[in-house]
């Protein structure tokens, strides 16, 4: 079987968000489970020059844009055993940021209708192209179109991926124009929406299925609260509708293996934990104690997370014997106030307004705990690193959070964590000191422990289930 995967960023590569963790892992994963997957990525100036170095020249096509009629290079390089193609145009993707532009709708669509006409020049006929998020969606709409005049495309179906409905690249009508399409997809069983059009939308209604990235997802997103205004066309086509929660890169995010860590340790060895959290504390300049629970966040500083939630509780929070380590930027309402915190509790709470991959591993090991109460999480990953890293995740039930982390049971014994459900504070600031009671029983805490470590967060379940997936609606 043939898979074509389409991504708009992807690790090592290039990353701004979790997207490019997926797309960087789950293709290794199809790959080792027997399936003929290549990548394609746009090529951005901000690709390291380590990899833009290996790069081999493969050829080029043109794409029609209206009365545009743009160049594209097609360049490769091999990565752990997966072939990606990167697709060139300097104009589009020379720029000072991934996304956000102003001609997004035109770099995205140059995007999409390069992907549909790739699989001719480079002679690989997929029989999958798996799009991500509404910077590929189109591409499922072209595929479906170039059908109509091309027996080529016949037998190659898609499979679309919605990691955020948030971002749906929502444009001007006016954009009809440049994607060279009919003005019958103007309509609002196609891309037509509110007078706009929107790209995520294409990629939902002329995708052969549809995934999420976790089944609480799949579900929430057809109520309007989580449904962005999408809720009722996710319920008129959840007959080929799933999630499948993602995983995590395990040879990554590994503690007994991991290079960035001072100590690395098992779930038989997590007295050197204390090694790694001695370390963190020397680093943010909070006092050395051992003994003194730390708790952690490693994350985009937006509402989503729940951060509002945490700053309504940190003073009364901050009474108590513990640590608190921030590590990451975002908007500045949130920013402003763990300043102010890491001011006033010089002691208790450090806040680093930046991202560094090294510090963030050093975190994962070195924290007792890992807090997400986040208001929507389509998956996450955060929690499932900390639990592979014996650090136990404090989240609200929603989204994937609800589907990785079982909130600890006393009677049972079982349990990877704590969780709430209602988007409340003192909810959380309970749920927070339930955690602290056990922590503060370390026979009951270590056994939490060894139940995250020993959780299977990897990619091989779910590369077996999008594998399925494309089984199920390949043509044979």
């Amino acid at each position: 079987m043939k898979v074509l995967y389409v991504s708009s960023e992807a690790l090592p590569f290039v990353k701004t968000g979790g997207l490019a963790d997926v797309a960087g892992s789950l293709p290794k994963e199809l790959l080792a489970d027997g399936v003929d997957i290549r990548m394609v990525l746009p090529l951005y100036g901000q690709m390291k020059e380590e990899y833009r170095s290996r790069l081999e020249y493969e050829g080029y096509l043109y794409v029609d844009l209206d009365w545009r009629h743009q160049y594209c290079g097609i360049f490769s390089l091999i990565e752990e055993g997966v072939k990606v193609y990167f697709l060139d145009n300097q104009f589009y993707f020379h720029r000072g940021q991934l996304y956000g532009e102003g001609d997004d709708a035109e770099r995205f669509l140059f995007f999409s209708k390069a992907v549909a006409q790739l699989p001719k020049l480079i002679g690989f006929k997929p029989d999958i192209i798996h799009t991500n998020d509404w910077h590929s969606g189109m591409v499922n709409l072209y595929v479906q179109d170039f059908r109509r005049g091309d027996t080529y495309y016949q037998s190659i179906r898609t499979v679309f991926t919605i990691h955020n409905l948030k971002y749906q690249g929502v444009f001007p009508a006016e954009v009809m124009q440049l994607a060279g399409l009919s003005p019958f997809y103007y309509n609002e069983d196609a891309i037509k929406f509110h007078d706009a059009i929107n790209f995520m939308k294409a990629g939902i209604v002329f995708a052969d299925y549809v995934t999420t990235v976790s089944k609480s997802y799949s579900q929430e997103i057809q109520d309007p609260y989580y449904g962005e205004g999408l809720d009722g066309l996710l319920r008129q086509y959840n007959y080929k509708l799933t999630g499948i929660t993602n995983g995590i890169d395990y040879d990554v995010w590994n503690p007994e293996t991991d290079s960035l860590l001072v100590a690395n340790y098992n779930e038989t060895s997590l007295e050197k934990k204390a090694e790694n959290k001695k370390t963190v504390q020397e680093m943010y300049g909070l006092p050395i104690k051992p003994e003194t629970p730390m708790i952690s966040i490693v994350s985009r500083l937006v509402e989503a997370k729940g951060l509002d939630l945490i700053t309504y509780i940190l003073d009364q929070l901050l009474q108590d014997d513990l640590q608190i380590v921030i590590l990451g930027t975002g908007e500045a309402r949130y920013e402003q106030p763990f300043h102010y915190f890491a001011w006033r509790y010089p002691d208790k709470f450090s806040f680093r307004n930046y991202y560094s991959e090294q510090e963030a591993h050093l975190i994962y090991a070195a924290s007792d705990l890992y807090l997400m109460p986040s208001i929507y999480e389509a998956c996450g990953i955060s929690q499932m690193i900390s639990m592979r890293y014996g650090t136990l995740p404090i989240v609200r039930e929603t989204g994937g959070l609800r589907d990785t982390v079982l909130s600890y049971n006393e009677f049972t014994g079982e349990g990877t964590g704590f969780s709430f459900l209602n988007i409340n504070a003192h909810d959380l600031l309970h749920t927070i000191r339930r955690a602290l009671y056990y922590y503060s029983q370390p026979d009951v805490f270590a056994h939490i422990q060894k139940n995250a470590m020993r959780t299977d967060n990897s990619w091989a379940r779910s590369g077996r289930m999008y594998r399925d997936i494309y089984e199920s609606i390949r043509v044979k």
